[in-house]
């Protein structure tokens, strides 16, 4: 933070700052303050396919989530304004470095870690503000919309390429893909991020996720893994 932007002495909060959100790190009493949540879109060819669009003929593209739609408790709240909320399950990358302009032969030395995470959609919202050329906000950072499991550190696991990503709901298989299908890897997502913003310690980006994708209702159980990485249990309530 420069001196500028600094507060000057004596001066206090006028409201109560919003705690900083977290996610545990497995194995650990450890927690991972989350910043933002960076969201590449078709990142699966057979993903985008399933959504009306050529995987051949796009560059990559990135949507925000608040940090805070990042939660851990096993629950995914179904929220208002909607009638038909789609899972997403992708595998989420940790940064414990930032920085800009960062080679793709470099980028993995800015990861902290892996987890499994979901990128719920408020799929309708979605549609129509495609329909109207207007933002995705509404369907896709509303609150809750990240529910991810504990991070697992690079340092233990390695950095996952290839592995079988999964979700299942009460029980039956709905998206089946791996690793290796991303069109953009995980060194390029960073290097490419960080062309248009300096990246921050505790940014995550959520890696895109196989074709599948579906509606889920309240009552539904999420089961989603990414092989060497992890599995969330995640009810809809």
């Amino acid at each position: 933070m420069s001196e500028n932007a600094r507060e000057p002495a004596g001066t206090e909060f006028v409201l109560p700052p919003n705690p900083v959100p977290t996610l545990p790190v497995e194995g650990t009493r450890d927690v991972f303050p989350v910043n933002r949540i960076f969201c590449i879109g078709r990142n699966y060819a057979a993903h985008a396919v399933e959504m009306g669009h050529d995987p051949d003929k796009e560059p990559p593209f990135f949507f925000f989530k608040h940090g805070d739609a990042a939660i851990s408790d096993g629950t995914f709240p179904y929220p208002s304004e909607t009638s038909d909320v789609h899972h997403e399950v992708e595998m989420i990358v940790a940064l414990a470095k930032g920085g800009t302009d960062i080679a793709v032969k470099d980028a993995l030395y800015h990861v902290f870690g892996y987890g499994v995470g979901l990128d719920m959609t408020r799929r309708d919202l979605q549609s129509e503000a495609k329909k109207l050329g207007r933002p995705w906000e509404a369907a896709k950072s509303f609150e809750a919309s990240a529910p991810c499991g504990p991070l697992v550190p690079a340092s233990r696991i390695g950095h996952p390429d290839q592995g079988a990503i999964t979700l299942a709901v009460n029980g039956q298989t709905r998206q089946e893909g791996n690793l290796n299908q991303m069109l953009w890897k995980v060194p390029e997502m960073i290097s490419i991020l960080s062309r248009f913003f300096a990246l921050r310690p505790g940014d995550i980006i959520m890696s895109g996720t196989p074709s599948g994708v579906g509606a889920v209702s309240r009552g539904d159980s999420i089961v989603a893994s990414v092989q060497g990485v992890g599995e969330i249990r995640v009810k809809v309530v």
